[in-house]
């Protein structure tokens, strides 16, 4: 069995979805699946590029064969060595051990450290502006260190204008027959997915996607195919617009994102009536109880906002554990540049407050509103009017 579609009349999708996968990398959810992409360039001599994850081996060692049609496999690229990419690279070159492998420099070291001498590999080294001829087709390639590993390399084909773009430009979710982005709603149904995925995957590391966006710039790009999600062949810019802001961590929305940590509903209280409070001022909100949301999607929101505000309990003496889990991950992320708010919660010895700002204390351009908010358990004695003011006190930096 095989299942193909062609990006161009000889370029071939050869990878799959994986709809089983409960946690991608072990973190983050997928509740809609993740898709492995690989490609086959059928010209005078073939190439693929890139592998796939073991879950998927099968499906794809079958469409290389289907779409190879008994041809010989010439060049494996190599962009990334993450398994989920790499892993499939042992077989692949057990059944077509003539195949050249074309990678960095790190890569190189890094197929040796995975795999050893279980596979003979016939190892091409390209760096920064090197090129392959393939026939028709003539490729370049582009470093592009730690998006999101030092190793990785993007392609660009200067024949077709296409950009093999390794894990840059992808999204989470399963492509369900849908190959490209214009083939379904893409900024409806799956810009929250594709925020997650480079928030959450490769979210920490702005200045170098920055790096590469400015490569791409100086080339004309007509089709951009990534190892996660859809291919894009139209509306390319504004996808690009939104990896720019994300990139220079600029927020797409002027409102405020209220995560909250809650045991018995007095914080959560507590952050409704903020919620309420900034509603009725205009300002848009979005809210999270940090025990059941994912992490990642409360990351990815803290991208898109441009304020935030965390409220939580104190719990044995910190930070309740779901909450501090949440701004650990938030500033092992280095967002920068929000207007950020505490609200604290506690019967007696009520210091959360204070740590979780110390969490933040490191992170560049944020601007905190001072004020913590603190909360006796229940809202009692006028502390309802401490919430109205931090709404006062938000809206005045709106």
């Amino acid at each position: 069995m095989y299942c193909t579609r062609k990006v161009a009349d000889d370029l071939i999708w050869v990878g799959a979805d994986d709809r089983r996968l409960a946690m991608f990398e072990g973190v983050y959810s997928v509740p809609r699946g993740v898709s492995y992409n690989s490609y086959l360039l059928l010209d005078e001599k073939t190439v693929v590029f890139d592998t796939v994850d073991h879950a998927v081996e099968k499906t794809f060692l079958e469409n290389v064969e289907h779409g190879l049609n008994g041809r010989t496999l010439d060049y494996l690229v190599v962009q990334h060595m993450e398994p989920d990419h790499s892993a499939t690279i042992r077989t692949l070159l057990m059944l077509y051990p003539e195949a050249e492998v074309v990678c960095s420099k790190k890569t190189e070291g890094m197929l040796r450290q995975f795999f050893g001498d279980a596979v003979k590999m016939n190892i091409k080294v390209v760096g920064e502006g090197d090129t392959l001829k393939t026939g028709k087709h003539e490729f370049t390639f582009l470093a592009a260190p730690m998006v999101h590993w030092p190793e990785v390399i993007v392609t660009y084909d200067l024949t077709t204008k296409t950009l093999f773009s390794a894990d840059a430009f992808g999204t989470f979710g399963a492509l369900n027959g849908a190959l490209f982005a214009d083939e379904v709603d893409f900024f409806r149904d799956y810009l929250d997915e594709a925020r997650r995925y480079y928030t959450n995957i490769v979210g920490k590391y702005g200045v170098q996607v920055q790096a590469l966006l400015k490569k791409a710039a100086t080339v004309e790009i007509q089709t951009i195919c990534p190892l996660h999600g859809f291919v894009w062949r139209e509306n390319i810019g504004a996808y690009l617009e939104k990896y720019q802001k994300w990139s220079l961590y600029e927020p797409e929305v002027n409102g405020v994102m209220i995560a909250y940590a809650s045991v018995y509903g007095n914080t959560e209280n507590a952050a409704n009536i903020l919620a309420c409070r900034l509603r009725d001022k205009g300002i848009k909100t979005t809210m999270f109880d940090v025990s059941v949301a994912e992490t990642s999607e409360v990351v990815a929101a803290s991208f898109q906002y441009s304020h935030l505000v965390f409220a939580a309990p104190t719990y044995n003496g910190g930070i309740f554990i779901k909450m501090d889990e949440v701004l650990r991950d938030i500033e092992a992320h280095s967002l920068k540049n929000r207007t950020v708010a505490f609200m604290e919660n506690g019967t007696w010895a009520v210091t959360c407050g204070k740590q979780m700002k110390e969490i933040f204390a490191g992170l560049k351009g944020m601007n905190l509103i001072e004020d913590t908010v603190t909360i006796k358990s229940a809202l009692a004695d006028g502390q309802e009017a401490q919430v109205e003011k931090l709404a006062e006190a938000i809206a005045e930096t709106m």
